[in-house]
């Protein structure tokens, strides 16, 4: 081998051994939700989208304990089994610091054990199911946040709104699809109307894929029913107010946060998409923060109404980064204790959050941080009106 030749590789080597040493000084963090599949794709590609601004902008700043972030993403397309693969490549062979997602409530449930019996932090930022940050046990380390809507924050502020609208709510009823998501919200809708004091006149089921729900309308109507409360996916709340058409019966609706979906919208279309009052995390009049970050990722969203999503993505990160400088680790359990109590706020788009966990609650987001929406011209509004405005955070029971 010539002397030159020797160099050449030498410094060849050295290069590569340079480049493997800094890869592995970065801190991996794992997405892992439906980023192709089912409608609720665009809500996990615009979280992701969120977590990226907030990982470049964390990097241009210096990184975390002197290291840059790095996303690695996996759609799990909806499917619970993929999504536990998902989860054991990432931890065992991606060796992620950290997992954010997923966007299906129901495939937290199936793997949120792993993350907790291989001490991995997991922030959801797009599932809202309310059992998904509980312990696995009473008093057990808990590996499980979320920067997210809870189903149950949601149902608690629905209920109040309609324990405080005496003069309109009179006769209520409730109504879910038949899919654990809208099983798990009737749960807690029968749970938090009975705390309220709330008489239930009539419950309705129907299937995800039902185009026409005017049976069960119909025994609403003859019950007396002047409010219903939904609890759905997008496209089945649009069948469920075109079957309202049908009969000629619009009740009050009240729904889950899925109404925000653009599947709801282009199915209901415009006149019936303005029927449902419903909660996010935000809406279309923004704070400047959220139009800064919605100028540099939403050209590229599938919906602007996902927007929510990449807030949550980005506050997600920032909680994390935040997190790991405390523990000065990115060990899971420091990070943990860290999240449990974190001692300085946390500038999000979202909002500032103050000790937004601790040992017992694992949520950032209650009631209290929700927006009222309902859609107008084709628009996610804020609404308003005397009962919202005379709501406070007493009234949210749970």
């Amino acid at each position: 081998m010539s002397i030159p030749n020797f160099f050449k590789r030498a410094v060849l080597t050295a290069s590569l051994v340079a480049a493997a040493a800094a890869s592995a000084q970065d801190i991996k963090l794992g997405y892992n939700g439906d980023l192709s599949a089912s409608p609720s794709a665009q809500s996990g590609q615009a979280a992701v989208l969120g977590m990226e601004a907030a990982i470049a902008d964390i990097n241009a700043a210096g990184g975390v304990l002197g290291r840059k972030l790095v996303l690695v993403t996996r759609d799990d397309t909806s499917a619970p089994p993929k999504s536990i693969q998902n989860m054991s490549e990432l931890i065992d062979n991606e060796k992620v610091s950290a997992v954010f997602g997923p966007t299906n409530s129901g495939n937290a449930m199936a793997w949120k054990h792993i993350a907790n019996q291989k001490k991995v932090p997991v922030i959801g930022n797009v599932g809202s199911g309310t059992d998904i940050t509980k312990p696995m046990s009473p008093g057990a380390d808990n590996y499980m946040f979320r920067v997210s809507m809870v189903d149950r924050e949601q149902v608690a502020a629905l209920m109040a709104y309609v324990k405080k609208n005496t003069t309109q709510s009179k006769v209520v009823g409730l109504m879910a699809e038949t899919t654990g998501y809208g099983q798990g919200g009737l749960k807690d809708m029968e749970e938090l109307a009975k705390s309220q004091d709330i008489k239930i006149a009539a419950t309705e089921r129907f299937g995800v894929g039902d185009t026409d729900m005017t049976s069960q309308l119909s025994k609403m109507k003859s019950a007396g029913v002047d409010t219903v409360v939904v609890w759905a996916q997008g496209t089945p709340i649009a069948q469920l107010v075109r079957s309202m058409e049908k009969i000629n019966y619009f009740p009050l609706v009240l729904t889950s946060w899925a109404a925000d979906n653009i599947t709801f919208y282009d199915a209901a279309g415009k006149t019936l998409a303005e029927k449902p009052i419903f909660m996010r995390t935000v809406s279309e009049t923004r704070t400047p923060a959220q139009q800064k970050l919605f100028d540099r990722v939403g050209p590229k969203l599938k919906a602007p109404g996902s927007f929510s999503f990449a807030l949550h993505g980005y506050d997600s990160v920032q909680l994390y980064a935040a997190a790991a400088k405390q523990a000065n680790s990115v060990d899971g359990s420091a990070v943990r204790v860290a999240l449990e109590d974190l001692k300085a706020p946390v500038q999000g788009v979202l909002k500032t959050y103050d000790k937004p966990f601790s040992k017992t609650n694992h949520e950032a987001l209650t009631a209290k941080d929700l927006v009222w929406i309902r859609w107008k011209d084709g628009k996610l509004m804020p609404y308003t009106d005397a009962i919202v405005g005379s709501l406070a955070g007493a009234d949210f029971k749970q």
